[in-house]
């Protein structure tokens, strides 16, 4: 796993600005940054990946909802499992 941050977000992504990201972070339709230093965060590559599979597959904005849920989720499930 490598964890991107906002140049490759945006590459991978098509949003064409930090602001676009963040909008969509507070719509619920894409996951919160993780912290990776004292003035820097970034999102795991996988989460990126697959918020973007499911926009290709067409999924509507409730289920990317569901999906960003799950993947905060995981992200929590993980720690319990380290």
């Amino acid at each position: 796993m490598s964890i991107l941050r906002m140049p490759a977000v945006k590459a991978e992504t098509g949003h064409r600005s930090h602001a676009s990201i963040y909008t969509a972070i507070t719509a619920g339709l894409f996951t919160k940054p993780v912290p990776i230093g004292p003035r820097s965060v970034g999102w795991p590559d996988y989460e990126v990946k697959a918020i973007n599979t499911a926009r290709i597959a067409g999924k509507s904005e409730a289920d990317l909802r569901e999906l960003v849920n799950r993947l905060h989720a995981k992200r929590t499930d993980a720690l319990v499992n380290v």
